[in-house]
């Protein structure tokens, strides 16, 4: 098959674009596609097509059936095993005796659309409901230091029970901070060197108490990670509310992972270095109508709520120069926070 000499325009589409033969194994690819998976068009060529789909079978089960015309792609991990994924949208199409596969990347989903800012009503509601959060909060921090007395004062205190009201404590300062950023708007607090882990196992905390035995929490971590220039309660706070959607999604299995990148463009950026956490859960999943409007205020995909946190979360990945992205099917959903780790000042190579 000689796909290229018949239309030579296809090698410098913008397109990734791969043909194969009637075997379906990989004969040719333009300059997109190799240059989007990042591997040598070498490495490509006599590849099985179906080996490049990293989860799933679909595109294996369509091969092999050879009794339909197309396969609509759908956010699919497309890659060489062992590489770093691509994810894309796209088509498999018969061509002549063989195939052809046009990919559409969708590594991401955030945006600096103005329409993502909350209106002026929005937040005039958040103030009062910031308002009447006050005096609960009070009460309920005094309840916090009169149980941390009390049980200072016995002689066989748990320690996992003297932990637990520590937390309590944390979250009601985490919580009243908030209120006040609501009711007051201030500058962003200046950053501070973090451990992202000691962010992560807060939320990990507050998870287990929440889920209790129907959820399961996974670490994976890369324990060569080093500090991290940031704001630690914004960070559990959008920690906390991407593991709480997935909470909420009906996630049996949860896993909090981290990894430090090199040479990542994060927002049209370019940084030496990048740490990715990222949060995989096995729920529902995110569904098709809602995706594209995901970090939108007020989309959600229950009746009770608010459609906040997400948005929250993305405003913090902004507010550390980072980005907010997913990939999600049912049963296997990835929401990835990007973070740079360069000081504050440093910028990035613009691209």
């Amino acid at each position: 098959m000689s796909l290229m000499a018949d239309f030579p325009s296809l090698h410098h589409l913008a397109t990734p674009i791969a043909w194969a033969d009637a075997q379906a194994r990989i004969v040719g690819v333009n300059q997109a596609f190799p240059r989007w998976l990042g591997v040598g068009s070498r490495r490509l060529l006599g590849q099985p097509l179906a080996a490049l789909e990293l989860e799933g079978d679909s595109l294996a089960r369509f091969l092999e059936q050879g009794d339909r015309e197309v396969l609509r792609l759908h956010r699919t991990a497309m890659g060489m095993p062992g590489e770093q994924p691509g994810f894309a949208d796209g088509w498999v199409t018969r061509f002549g005796d063989g195939w052809l596969l046009e990919v559409h990347p969708v590594d991401s989903f955030a945006t600096d659309d103005p329409a993502q800012r909350l209106p002026g009503a929005l937040q005039a509601a958040l103030k009062g409901l910031a308002h009447e959060l006050r005096n609960p909060l009070a009460g309920l921090k005094g309840a916090a230091q009169l149980l941390a007395r009390r049980a200072g004062q016995r002689q066989d205190q748990d320690p996992g029970e003297r932990e637990l009201i520590e937390m309590i404590g944390a979250e009601i300062d985490r919580l009243s901070q908030l209120v006040e950023q609501l009711m007051s708007p201030s500058p962003q607090r200046p950053h501070a060197p973090l451990n992202i882990h000691a962010v992560l196992e807060r939320v990990l905390r507050l998870a287990e108490t929440e889920g209790g035995w129907s959820v399961r929490m996974q670490r994976d971590y890369d324990p060569s990670i080093p500090e991290l220039s940031g704001d630690g309660d914004r960070l559990t706070q959008a920690v906390w509310n991407l593991v709480r959607n997935a909470l909420q999604a009906g996630a049996s299995t949860i896993v909090l992972r981290t990894r430090v990148e090199s040479g990542l463009h994060i927002r049209d950026h370019l940084h030496a270095r990048a740490l990715r956490v990222e949060i995989v859960d096995d729920g529902r999943g995110v569904p098709d109508e809602l995706a594209e409007h995901l970090f939108l205020p007020l989309v959600s995909g229950r009746a009770e709520g608010s459609g906040l946190g997400l948005a929250l979360a993305h405003q913090v990945a902004r507010e550390h120069r980072g980005s907010l992205t997913f990939r999600s099917r049912p049963g296997h959903t990835v929401f990835t926070l990007l973070l740079p780790q360069a000081e504050p000042d440093a910028g990035g190579i613009s691209t």
